[in-house]
């Protein structure tokens, strides 16, 4: 099955990647680009979240090293490897933290400028780009201004805009914008490739509002699911000030648990490897100084294991505010009688209900409200500030 197949619902961003992926296999076999500049050397995958820019990054990738003339086979070794991520000429940076810092993106660039040990290329795949420091992004700048022969820079951002990438950047690469898919597409991709059952995929598809992952987890977990359906219930319980500020606490309190169970495990194994390495446990002489000296490197990973679970957390109070905003837009919707589905069909009744009690105006005011609180939060402000003054604001309408 073709590299391309999960991403869903993107015709012709696949149709340009495919002519890049053939383009780059003629210069592998000593041609020219003969698609008319069909291949760079930089690209920016753009889209809102669940669209599938780091799919059509992986994919890219993958492609590139295809070892059927860049088709993206899906089934050979280079495919494999690569949507794998053990391939030795492409390189992954998900960050865990809040940012991607001057350090690591240097030490990336220059293991990137060497030449690709299969022969074919050399490729950097760049996860949310917009965390970027701003000396990451110098140093990332540098290297697609002067690229090494062969290598490929892959950046997902939710955006073009300055705020997410550097105009200096985008200048230099290649744009594809991605849209988010159709449900039905989505419900499509759940049944081919994980087995769900139609109607369950259909649902989680709807409800996830076009994003892949996390329509799959709302069909296979049920955790996931109790939490979205405490969400929704959130607009029932703001009755009074009090509710608002109990319905604030709840939500935060949540967004931490599930960022701490995720993480849990991973960090205790992650310390104790640490500790471990570092000759932990260890009787022999020098060994006690040897854990006293290794302090600072324990502190580090402290470091990096709270602000991985910060971002966890602020992903997770991110997906609770897509499906309040998905329901009050159904409200928004059923009050309008507008010619569209509802996104959150399970509690269609409720959104009825709150359509004959709120004006059209008062609902755009509390969806309003709830992409203020997203906004908010993607700016540093505190989370439980700017759910709390979010909750008044949908109580009063």
């Amino acid at each position: 099955m073709s590299v391309f197949a999960d991403l869903v619902g993107q015709d012709e961003a696949v149709e340009t990647l495919r002519r890049a992926a053939a383009a780059a296999a003629r210069i592998v076999g000593g041609g020219a680009d003969a698609g008319n500049g069909a291949m760079t050397h930089a690209w920016i995958f753009t889209g809102p979240p669940g669209s599938g820019r780091s799919v059509a990054a992986r994919a890219l990738a993958a492609a590139l090293q295809c070892e059927r003339d860049g088709v993206g086979c899906g089934e050979c070794h280079g495919c494999h490897t690569v949507l794998g991520a053990t391939h030795a000429d492409v390189r992954f940076v998900v960050p865990e933290g809040l940012s991607i810092g001057v350090n690591e993106m240097r030490a990336l660039v220059l293991r990137a400028g060497s030449a690709p040990s299969g022969g074919r290329w050399q490729a950097v795949v760049i996860e949310d780009a917009d965390r970027l420091t701003e000396a990451a992004g110098n140093a990332l700048l540098k290297a697609i201004e002067e690229p090494p022969p062969r290598t490929v820079f892959l950046l997902c951002t939710p955006s073009t805009h300055p705020d997410d990438i550097s105009v200096t950047i985008r200048s230099r690469c290649r744009v594809v914008p991605l849209r988010q898919p159709p449900a039905e597409a989505v419900a499509e991709v759940l049944v081919r490739r994980d087995g769900i059952a139609p109607d369950v995929a259909a649902w989680a598809a709807a409800a996830a509002q076009g994003h892949v992952g996390r329509a799959k987890r709302l069909a296979n977990d049920p955790e996931a699911r109790g939490r979205r359906e405490a969400v929704l219930a959130v607009p029932r319980r703001l009755s009074s000030v009090g509710a608002c500020f109990d319905a604030a606490s709840a939500l935060i309190e949540a967004a931490e648990a599930e960022a701490a169970t995720a993480f849990a495990e991973n960090d205790t194994t992650e310390r104790a490897a640490l500790e471990q390495a570092l000759g932990a446990g260890g009787t022999g002489r020098g060994a006690a100084g040897a854990m006293r000296g290794a302090a600072g490197q324990l502190k580090e990973l402290e470091k990096k294991q709270k602000s991985r679970s910060t971002r966890s957390q602020r992903d997770a109070l991110d997906r609770a505010l897509v499906d309040l905003a998905g329901f009050y837009r159904d409200v928004l919707v059923t009050g309008l009688k507008a010619p569209v589905a509802v996104v959150h069909r399970d509690t269609a009744e409720q959104a009825a209900a709150a359509a004959g009690k709120w004006t059209p105006e008062s609902t755009l005011r509390r969806l309003e409200a709830v992409l203020a609180c997203r906004e908010a939060i993607e700016q540093n402000v505190k989370p439980k500030i700017a759910v709390e003054a979010m909750m008044l604001n949908l109580w009063r309408g």
